[in-house]
């Protein structure tokens, strides 16, 4: 296994072409985050100057922030199918997740309370169910299989009469699979549990329809989807009381106190109006599929997908190269912006926990490079990627 002086090795050896100022820059790493769409840039610059007051004023001042707010509203619920009143505005993913988690379980009261979830879900939810053990909630993580699907029948075989929610993420951030969530939904509501999925990853990428989908709560983080950082929204199903994190006065219908940012929630409302478009993305599934040919064409058998090969999102290309180690990959190209699940501790390389979770090989593991493509990617820049690998590892 690689040391860590291995591998700041390589990252030494990337410097000269970091520095060539003709080196072409490719921005791979969509599902870390995604650039302001140039329309929702526009609704913020409109209100950076005219929706300064405080949109629960009343008064003049307050009319284009409140204006604006609503329309922001009325625009995620449009995406998500919902209505406008089941959407609470957050800070991002991470605020929706802990609402959704840590909300329900302080319903209960003391009552018991045991929560099931995935052994591949992101830390916004692997972190709060954490705390909740702490709290005296009994957590159960299902497994995966080898591409990263949760078997339903898994989540059925768990649960209990103390079980108040299923919290499964919509599609993985690293792989890219989608779980089977309206299978889910079935087992929950024969059994009156609730479930939240965390879809920061597949909203505008997939349809998340939330009564095709069955769920009682999902989250919505803004960078994921064309807009800025710092704005997400959590779906409440009608009738669904979840106690605030943040006390205060009664914003957002008494679930989330503290004075909206109007700015903030009409940029998420502009980038949900725009995914509308882009649902499925057909012309960048097909360019992922393109790399991936290219890949098997150029290393053979020395490079194998991870994750499910159909039930994938559209833009999510995870590989491993075999024998290789993915972060010293990305080290000799510093130009191609993409990611790797690796990290070091303690002197050494270690594999991502979610391709663990999915019984990959610790060699595999290390190999494993995550290219997430987006809106404006090329097939130019797809090439030019291609070569640049060819380059390194050939």
């Amino acid at each position: 296994m690689p040391t860590a002086s291995q591998f700041a090795s390589a990252i030494d050896q990337g410097k000269e072409s970091a520095n060539n100022p003709v080196m072409q820059r490719i921005y791979l790493d969509y599902n870390a985050s995604t650039p302001i769409d140039p329309a929702v840039v526009a609704v913020m610059r409109s209100l950076l100057e005219e929706g300064y007051g405080n949109p629960s004023s009343g008064h003049w001042a307050s009319a284009p922030a409140k204006a604006a707010l609503d329309e922001a509203r009325s625009r995620v619920a449009a995406l998500l199918g919902c209505t406008a009143a089941e959407i609470v505005f957050t800070s991002g993913g991470s605020e929706a997740n802990n609402l959704a988690l840590k909300g329900l379980f302080y319903q209960r009261g003391d009552r018991p309370s045991h929560v099931i979830t995935s052994q591949i879900e992101h830390p916004a939810t692997l972190a709060p169910c954490r705390f909740l053990e702490r709290l005296g909630a009994t957590v159960t993580h299902v497994p995966v299989d080898g591409s990263g699907l949760v078997d339903p029948d898994d989540i059925r075989k768990v649960i209990s009469k103390e079980t108040f929610l299923i919290s499964v993420m919509h599609a993985n951030n690293e792989v890219g699979t989608i779980q089977p969530i309206p299978d889910i939904a079935k087992i929950a509501r024969a059994h009156g549990v609730l479930l939240h999925t965390d879809a920061a990853q597949s909203v505008g990428k997939i349809a998340t329809r939330v009564d095709e989908l069955g769920v009682d709560l999902l989250s919505v983080a803004g960078h994921k989807l064309y807009a800025p950082k710092g704005i997400g929204a959590l779906y409440v199903r009608r009738g669904i009381t979840v106690e605030p994190l943040i006390h205060g006065a009664g914003h957002e219908d008494g679930r989330r106190a503290g004075t909206e940012s109007a700015l903030l929630a009409a940029a998420l409302g502009k980038a949900c109006e725009i995914a509308q478009s882009w649902t499925d993305m057909p012309e960048v599934r097909q360019l992922r599929d393109h790399f991936w040919q290219r890949l098997r064409t150029v290393f053979g058998n020395q490079v194998v997908l991870n994750g499910h090969p159909e039930q994938r999102l559209p833009n999510t290309l995870n590989v491993s190269f075999i024998g290789r180690i993915g972060a010293d990959i990305l080290a000799r190209m510093p130009a191609i912006a993409a990611s790797t699940g690796s990290a070091c501790h303690s002197g050494q390389i270690a594999s991502s926990p979610v391709l663990k979770a999915m019984r990959v090989t610790p060699e595999r593991g290390l190999g494993a490079v995550r290219f997430s493509l987006g809106r404006s990617t090329t097939q130019e820049e797809v090439e030019e990627v291609v070569n640049q690998l060819r380059r390194v590892l050939v």
